[in-house]
């Protein structure tokens, strides 16, 4: 996977849209289908305090509610961080929205105000599957990609 090609497909496509839905449907598209170890990749949108719900998404049924209290994406909407699991099974709490996950990469999304969107969920069914260098394009890319959304 070509990390600067896709980044900078995924530029070219969301380019002057605000629309947050829109952006992440792109988003979640291009990641999926060039991310070589993405088995499952979505957001979850903050639609009240302390609540995600299932945006959207690529492959298989996702979680449709997710509070900020639970699992390894309630994690990173309640601290902000970027939250790189390589085995599900030994996070607490874990929400098995699927029985073969078994690493996760998870990304809070912020808009340039500073409001919480929700999380950029990737999953993987092979262990320890996302790096560094996942995160150290895609926190960037995604603050560049929303910085304008509504």
């Amino acid at each position: 996977m070509d990390r600067n090609a896709l980044a900078q497909s995924i530029l070219a496509l969301t380019e002057g849209e605000t629309d947050t839905v829109a952006l992440m449907a792109t988003v979640v598209c291009e990641l999926h289908n060039h991310h070589p170890f993405a088995d499952w990749t979505g957001f979850y949108r903050v639609v009240a305090p302390e609540l995600l719900k299932i945006g959207p998404y690529q492959g298989g049924h996702g979680c449709l509610v997710i509070p900020f209290s639970r699992g390894v994406c309630g994690a990173s909407a309640r601290t902000g961080q970027v939250l790189n699991v390589p085995d599900v099974e030994h996070f607490p709490d874990h929400i098995a929205c699927s029985s073969t996950t078994r690493s996760e990469l998870v990304l809070p999304v912020w808009n340039g105000k500073g409001r919480l969107l929700g999380v950029l969920d990737l999953d993987s069914n092979t262990e320890a599957a996302f790096t560094a260098e996942d995160e150290a394009w895609l926190v960037p890319l995604l603050a560049q990609v929303f910085h304008d959304a509504d």
